[in-house]
């Protein structure tokens, strides 16, 4: 463990401690570079554009080894702190998400986005994820990294878990069980009702993440919620693959080249990497 990853991870954790973090997320070293150079102060990468960089789906449809060495990629691209989006661990046991951990902090992450559900949509019990969560920071510890951050995202709000009227009482029951096994702020996807989301932060104390897009509340809107952090989870590159198959289509189709209008020269992007 370098002073330099020790040091980027303190930075990680400081800011989340005051304003609100903002994160559009990256899937390859190209897109975190040029993430960096629009201003982002950390670079997150989202597990379903770093899955489609390599012709895969989501969902843990990588093995763990093709995941570490992409992020490794992307954290020796910039020299900002990167958090990795290890999904659900690569594996439900906590020994699972410990052995993630490991490799990611060893690839060069700081902080690390763990889900409380399962490939099939169901949730681990709270007491399932505590142990999952006290098994990474375990891991990091081991690893020489106390400071990694660990963002736990709960699935309730986005796959819809449970009545409605009871889903932001499971998030703070969750949130508490979440935060004593040593979780370091609580994402909660799909989620943007500003009422709701005051609620949870005052509810509870871990720093709150929301992912955001088009339609979304402002930036601004959520930091009076209280919001900490505003991801935009596959967002970015979503657009950026759309973009390929809309310039494929219309010179396909049409013969025309309208969709790349607007984009960066070639001397801009060539320049923006000089490693």
């Amino acid at each position: 463990m370098t002073n330099s990853q020790q040091a980027k991870a303190t930075v990680l954790r400081e800011l989340h401690q005051d304003g609100i973090l903002l994160l559009p997320n990256a899937w390859d070293a190209g897109s975190a570079v040029l993430t960096v150079q629009g201003g982002a102060k950390a670079v997150a990468t989202t597990s379903g554009g770093v899955a489609w960089s390599a012709g895969r789906p989501d969902q843990q449809a990588l093995t763990r080894d093709e995941m570490v060495a992409l992020v490794g990629r992307i954290a020796q691209s910039v020299d900002v702190p990167v958090t990795a989006d290890i999904e659900g661990g690569y594996g439900p046991a906590p020994e699972d998400v410990a052995a993630t951990v490991t490799a990611v902090i060893g690839a060069g992450a700081v902080g690390v986005n763990l889900e409380d559900s399962k490939p099939t949509g169901e949730l681990f019990t709270a007491e399932e994820q505590a142990d999952r969560i006290r098994a990474a920071r375990r891991a990091a510890e081991e690893a020489g990294l106390p400071e990694l951050v660990v963002n736990l995202r709960t699935d309730v709000f986005l796959f819809q878990i449970g009545a409605p009227e009871g889903r932001k009482d499971e998030v703070l029951a969750r949130a508490a069980v979440y935060a004593e096994a040593g979780a370091d702020s609580l994402f909660v996807p799909g989620l943007l009702d500003l009422d709701t989301i005051a609620e949870l932060v005052k509810g509870q104390s871990l720093p709150v993440n929301v992912m955001a897009g088009p339609g979304a509340p402002a930036v601004a809107e959520f930091e009076a919620a209280g919001v900490r952090r505003v991801s935009l989870g596959t967002a970015v590159a979503q657009a950026a693959f759309t973009v390929a198959r809309r310039a494929a289509a219309e010179l396909v189709e049409k013969g025309t080249y309208e969709e790349l209008a607007g984009a960066l020269d070639f001397g801009a992007v060539n320049g923006s990497f000089s490693r």
